[in-house]
């Protein structure tokens, strides 16, 4: 579960209750991960009581502060036996500082592609969900040649790269720029209050309030190789799909309740809910 930052606390909650579903219900164990946040005891309990009133009875926070944490096997144990591990917001380079190439995240790797553990993550930490991680950079109002750094993220999302509050902050032109560089991959703009939930070898689908944009420049061609840091891109052939809150799109043709669609998105679709690699 891919979520764009801002995901309702107070209300519906829909997000949040899905994601409990996901990781197998109100007495599944979840794990809160708020190593993104620069003060994770903060981001525990501004979820802590949330999860409580949605009924979560076995939901404990999951402290890592260190790489030594990170390499734990009291924090791998907990990790293999959650059903559901939640990535809070913070910054996504401070995330991964302390989980590559670590044993907690190759523990999540196997939580997840093996025991079947729902990885969610809102704003840094849906950034970290893909394999090539939208680092930082700047949001021009048009594309522009090294708009944005990419680095390592987890890489749970192997195909596509991930911008969150993706219309609240005016981040299209960030992201294209991004993709001029890596034209083989998607790019997913998600809105704040907005979940992109895939299932493996299934389905994608938007939950929430916004839309998430899938942008497919795999055709395009661009000028990117004859401009310098900070010129404008020319980028020819760009597919962009809208993808609202409320629908759900399956590569299985006769799955009830699942969109339609052109053989364009029935591809990108495709490529996002192929199996990742399993990291170990």
């Amino acid at each position: 579960m891919v979520i764009g930052g801002a995901e309702d606390r107070l209300q519906d909650r829909v997000i949040l209750r899905r994601f409990i579903e996901l990781s197998g219900g109100m007495e599944a164990r979840i794990l809160v991960l708020g190593a993104a946040s620069a003060d994770p005891d903060a981001s525990w309990l501004g979820y802590e009581p949330v999860f409580q009133e949605l009924g979560a009875t076995n939901c404990r926070p999951l402290f890592i502060r260190t790489q030594e944490d990170a390499n734990h096997p009291d924090i791998v144990n907990q990790i293999l036996s959650a059903g559901g591990i939640f990535m809070s917001g913070g910054d996504q380079r401070r995330l991964m500082g302390l989980l590559w190439e670590t044993e907690a995240a190759r523990a999540m790797h196997t939580a997840f592609h093996l025991q079947g553990c729902c990885i969610g993550g809102t704003s840094a930490g849906a950034a970290v969900m893909s394999r090539l991680m939208l680092a930082e950079g700047s949001t021009p109002r048009l594309p522009e040649k090294d708009a944005a750094s990419l680095d390592i993220g987890l890489g749970f999302v192997s195909g596509a790269i991930i911008d969150q509050h993706f219309s609240e902050r005016r981040r299209l032109g960030r992201l294209l720029s991004v993709l001029a560089q890596r034209p083989d991959m998607l790019g997913i703009g998600i809105d704040e209050d907005t979940a992109l939930v895939i299932e493996r070898s299934r389905s994608i689908e938007v939950i929430g309030k916004g839309a998430v944009t899938l942008i497919d420049g795999r055709s395009m061609t661009s000028n990117i190789a004859d401009i310098q840091a900070a010129e404008r891109l020319e980028l020819l052939g760009v597919r962009l799909h809208l993808l609202p809150s409320g629908y759900r799109y399956s590569v299985i043709a006769a799955e009830q309740g699942a969109r339609r669609m052109p053989a364009s998105l029935l591809d990108a679709v495709e490529l996002l809910v192929a199996p990742g690699p399993l990291r170990g």
